[in-house]
């Protein structure tokens, strides 16, 4: 009974695996070029540490399931075709990537100890929950997010796909997004790393600062 049941699920899902490799790959392809998601986890990283750069990165794969949410409830399709409101999402996004390049800009020398993998040992540590909202509103207001949801479930998933296999799409979406910046933060938040980039962190964290503020312009432009 229970290998006919494996079985019959097998062969429901088997018509969707090249559609979801499809997907799988263009995903990871956009996941791993750099943008506002990779700037903040870089930060995050090496500012306060690997474990606020892990909450980030769980914040930044959680932050996906936003644009899942809109794009399997219709509401993807409704900024596809109401330009004024993909207009305002797009300044909205780029208001709040602009907020966090001049707060990184602002960023003064560090007065802290020797660096470790936790975070530096004299200043002001990020609480879990500080380091989650700012890896999820950064994603979850991204508009290059909202145009990536809108083109590869328009383009990608073909409207006869079901609902339950459109939202495990989603799913491998969130869980990937978070691995790949985890593992990005762990690679940045060893000691060694930490130590180099600490002796001049103000400066590195401007340059992020600028790079922000310059992904908010072009999604003005754009707007």
């Amino acid at each position: 009974m229970e290998r006919h049941r494996t079985t019959t699920e097998s062969t429901v899902f088997a018509p969707y695996w090249a559609e979801f490799l499809s997907l799988a790959i263009v995903h990871l392809l956009a996941v791993i070029a750099p943008g506002p998601d990779f700037a903040v986890a870089v930060r995050q990283s090496v500012r306060f540490g690997r474990k606020a750069g892990i909450y980030t990165s769980l914040g930044i794969g959680a932050g996906i399931s936003v644009h899942v949410l809109y794009t399997l409830i219709g509401v993807g399709a409704l900024l596809h075709t109401t330009p004024w409101l993909m207009t305002a999402a797009k300044w909205l996004g780029a208001a709040y990537i602009f907020y966090l390049g001049i707060k990184f800009l602002r960023s003064k020398p560090s007065t802290g100890g020797e660096a470790t993998p936790d975070g530096p040992s004299e200043v002001a540590q990020q609480t879990p929950r500080q380091a989650f909202v700012i890896g999820f509103m950064t994603n979850a207001t991204n508009p290059k997010a909202t145009l990536f949801f809108l083109a590869v479930f328009t383009t990608l998933v073909s409207a006869k796909t079901p609902l339950p296999v459109q939202m495990l799409y989603g799913l491998w979406m969130c869980l990937v997004n978070a691995a790949w910046f985890v593992l990005v933060s762990v690679a940045l938040s060893t000691a060694a790393v930490r130590q180099r980039f600490m002796r001049a962190s103000h400066w590195f964290e401007r340059v992020m600062g600028v790079l922000l503020i310059g992904f908010a312009l072009r999604l003005v432009f754009m707007a």
